[in-house]
This record gives C-alpha cells, sequence and structure tokens, in this order.
C-alpha cells in the first residue's frame, strides 16, 4: 500500500546523550516460562556484567510468560533484592508477545533481550548496543553464522538453523545472517512504529520484525557471538519449524499484495540538513529507469511470445492487439509495483485504466508499424514483422515510462503539507490486510515505583494484539 507521500514517521538517528544517571539507556528483557532454576543465575550474572561493564544506567525486565512453577516467586525477590530488576507477569505464553508487551511500554531508548539461558557471551552486548546508542544503526542482532562467530552445538540444530536461514534468504530475500539468536536490541522510537506490523506472538515475532525492517530500509547491524548451546533447551523443533514455515508463507504473501504500510518506517536521508536541502534532482529516477529496464525487457519477452501464439490461429493485426493488451495490463501492474514502489489496492484500477490510454499509444505505433510494412512488402516474412514489432516496441517503451513517470505515477512529494502525514504514532488502517491495535499501554516504569510492586500484565497483552481466532501460542516457550 502506498501513502500519499509520507515523509516517514522516524526521525533522524541521532547520538542518544548521557542523560539523568537514574534514567536507564538500556532496558534488557528476559522472557521466562518456567525458569524457577535458571532465572535467578542468569539474572545475578547479568546484572553483574552490566553493573561492571556498562557506561549507562540500565535495567533488567523480567517478563514471566505464564509461568507454572514458582518462576513468579523468583522474580518477584529479584525485583525486591536489587533496584535495576523489574518483573512483570503475562497471563499467555508466547516469546513474541512478551516483547511486544514490555518494549512497547518501556521508556529506554535502547530495546535488547536475551534468553535465560545465557547462551551467548555477554562480552558481545556491549557492542549489541554501541551502534543503537551512536545513533548509527535502527535494530542490531547477534549472529552465531558469521565468519568469526564461535559456536558450540549439535549438528541437528546447526542443520536446522543453516537450511531456515537459507529458507529466509531463497524465500524473502533476507540479507541478514541469523534470525534465531536470541540477542537482538532494537531503538525504542524505531519499536513503537514497527511492532505493531508485527503479527507473530512466537518464535516467528524474531524473524517478522527482522524482515519487515530490512524491507523499509532500516539499518541491521549484526555482532558475531560466541554460543554454546544449551542442551536442556524445551524448545520443541517440530512445532516451532512448522510454525516458522507459515510464518515466512504470511510475510511473503503480505509483501507481495503490498499490504504492509512500510514506508511508514522511512528515515530520512543522513544528519546533514543539506541532505534534505537538494533541489532540483529528480528523485529515485535511476532507480526507476533500472526497474523499467528490466520490467519493458521481460515484457517485450512476454508480448512477443503472446504475438507468436496468438499468430498461429488469427491475423498480424489480431495478434498484435491481443498481445499487446495481455502484456500492457501485465507490465502495468509489475511497473505499478516494482518500479515506482505502489503498493495496495489504493487506485489500482485508475492506474489499470491509465495504462490503457498508454497501451492505445502503442498500438497505435505498432499497428501503424505493422500497416507500413504490409504497404510495403506484399508478404512479409514472420523475422520482418518481428524486426518492425521490435523498433516500434522500443519507441513506445520510451514514451511509456515517460507518461508513467509523468502521468500515472507522478512523484508527489511536492504536494501540499495537508496531504503529508504528520503523525509519529499513525493509527493502523483498519481492514483484513491490517489488523487493528489498541492503544498501547502507558509505561509503568516512574520514580515512585516500589520494589514490590508486582504487576499482572494480562490486560495490557490483550490491548496491543490483533483480534485474531485462535491466538494463542501452545508451545512450551521460554
Amino acid at each position: 500500500m502506498r501513502t500519499e507521500p509520507s515523509p516517514g514517521n522516524l526521525p533522524a538517528r541521532e547520538h542518544l546523550p548521557a542523560g539523568n544517571a537514574g534514567t536507564p539507556v538500556l532496558d534488557v528483557v528476559i522472557p521466562v516460562y518456567n525458569e524457577e532454576k535458571d532465572l535467578q543465575p542468569c539474572v545475578l550474572r547479568l546484572h553483574e556484567h552490566l553493573a561492571r561493564t556498562f557506561p549507562y544506567a540500565f535495567r533488567i525486565t523480567i517478563a514471566d510468560n505464564a509461568s507454572t512453577d514458582t518462576t513468579p516467586l523468583v522474580a518477584a525477590r529479584l525485583e525486591a533484592e536489587i533496584p535495576e530488576v523489574r518483573s512483570f507477569r503475562l497471563e499467555q505464553k508466547g516469546r513474541g508477545r512478551a516483547l511486544r508487551t514490555v518494549w512497547s511500554a518501556s521508556e529506554a531508548p535502547v530495546l535488547a533481550y536475551m534468553d535465560v539461558d545465557l547462551s551467548t557471551d555477554l562480552n558481545a552486548l556491549l557492542p549489541l548496543v554501541a551502534p543503537l546508542i551512536s545513533g548509527h544503526s535502527d535494530l542490531a542482532i547477534g549472529s552465531r553464522l558469521a565468519r568469526s562467530s564461535r559456536v558450540v552445538r549439535g549438528a541437528k540444530r546447526e542443520f536446522i538453523s543453516r537450511t531456515y536461514n537459507l529458507i529466509l534468504r531463497g524465500s524473502l530475500q533476507a540479507r541478514f545472517s541469523d534470525a534465531q539468536c536470541g540477542f537482538k536490541a532494537i531503538r525504542r522510537e524505531v519499536a513503537q512504529v514497527l511492532l505493531p506490523l508485527v503479527e507473530d506472538t512466537g518464535w516467528f515475532f524474531d524473524t517478522e520484525m527482522l524482515v519487515l525492517a530490512e524491507r523499509a530500509g532500516l539499518r541491521i547491524h549484526e555482532v558475531p557471538v560466541d554460543w554454546v548451546d544449551d542442551p536442556d533447551s524445551t524448545v520443541h523443533i517440530v512445532k516451532t519449524a512448522t510454525d516458522d514455515l507459515l510464518g515466512v508463507w504470511r510475510v511473503g504473501r503480505a509483501l507481495a499484495t503490498g499490504s504492509l504500510p512500510l514506508d511508514r518506517l522511512a528515515r530520512p536521508f543522513g544528519d546533514d540538513p543539506r541532505d534534505r536541502e537538494i533541489s532540483g534532482v529528480p528523485k529515485g529516477l535511476a532507480r526507476q529507469l533500472v526497474g523499467f529496464c528490466v520490467v519493458g525487457g521481460l515484457s517485450t519477452l512476454f508480448y512477443l511470445l503472446l504475438y507468436s501464439g496468438f499468430r498461429t490461429f488469427s491475423g498480424s493485426q489480431t495478434a498484435n492487439a491481443l498481445a499487446l493488451l495481455v502484456s500492457a495490463v501485465a507490465n502495468t501492474a509489475a511497473n505499478r509495483r516494482l518500479t515506482f514502489g505502489v503498493r495496495g489496492r489504493d487506485r489500482a484500477m485508475k492506474h489499470q485504466a491509465q495504462g490503457l490510454v498508454v497501451f492505445g499509444i502503442g498500438l497505435a505505433l505498432t499497428s501503424g508499424s505493422l500497416a507500413a510494412l504490409n504497404a510495403a512488402t506484399t508478404e512479409p516474412s514472420h523475422s520482418t514483422e518481428l524486426a518492425v514489432l521490435i523498433t516500434a516496441n522500443l519507441a513506445a517503451t520510451v514514451l511509456r515510462f515517460l507518461l508513467f513517470r509523468a502521468w500515472v505515477f507522478p512523484d508527489r512529494h511536492d504536494e501540499s503539507p495537508s496531504t503529508v502525514v504528520a503523525s509519529h504514532t499513525p493509527a493502523v488502517p483498519a481492514g483484513p490486510a491490517s489488523p487493528v491495535y489498541a492503544t498501547a499501554p502507558q509505561s509503568p516504569y516512574g520514580t515512585t515505583h516500589s520494589p514490590h510492586d508486582h504487576r499482572t500484565w494480562g490486560d495490557a497483552t490483550m490491548q496491543l494484539q490483533p483480534v485474531r481466532p485462535n491466538d494463542h501460542d501452545s508451545r512450551n516457550a521460554r
């Protein structure tokens, strides 16, 4: 879907100021489910590491995913004993649900999470968040598949991980190397706009978030990590793999149909004000030319194949008209999506109607060329007809690009300010392709917070979710 030229809802990245020592710059979330044995050693080790090495104020948030053992009691005790620890209870399972809930309500400018088993060496934590603090990147991920990473795990998990990332590269054109490593961070202003677009509430949450961020042009920083597999992990591999593949299909279909408003995540180019004051330069002209040439080459091949097929049972004029009509519809749709970046169904019929006008001009050029050829030669050969049509199509192609750019898909960035979306947190439009999200709950963190104030976030979690049938996570997640 293409929103009329919006400048995006993300400001230029800036280095975070040191600020008040009591205000956390980093909020590290640890999602847990029935982790009564591992939780306390994990939190104590993480807290000691941050207190010793991290130069900013920080917080550790325990997100309990409806545990049925004594995990909530352990979390409450840690919250009471350590000032930098907070604990929250969610009444539904799902790692993605926990992260979206806590990240959406946190006021820390940098949000991170890690698995409770601490499989990733904590020495990678500062390199993970440093690019976000400096303003260089929007998201950061730990990668077990980078060349300099050192990983200890079984052959089965290694095979599954690499196969999954190959599937992402082949199906969703993902360029990040490791979608599943439980060691990620994001800037808060990015999370506020990106998270409402992420539907998954389980293990696919990470992948969906990264794919959407990458497609929107956000910068993802990768950190090679040292990682040791947890042999006691309770992740259900088959169930997780099945859900992940279903998620890949869902996200791929949404991207193909253009139902995701990714233009909301656009950032200004660079931090130098001069980058936004350059005038008189056609925006995106080079990219549009490349895209148009690729689409045009494929359309021409498609047209010639259609013409050859129609020519077997009809005259040259009829075959030309039919082939040009079919290829013109396909050409307009492809240029609309790939060359000029128009997504969704908004104004699609109008664009096709305008494309048919352009088709009529092309038909006049090619039909006129054929008529001239038939007038000059009584029985022209098939190869001669094709040569004439190719020449006429080249002329029609140049004219088509100019009409597409100036009339069908004009650059509307110079419209009046009233047409530009100025809000930094627009409402997600209702409809089958974009679920409605309620307003995120107010931040629970405040200066009056008591260490003994243990909270239950069941209702807040539900406010953040789209209404979908069977919205539950049955796997034993953590």
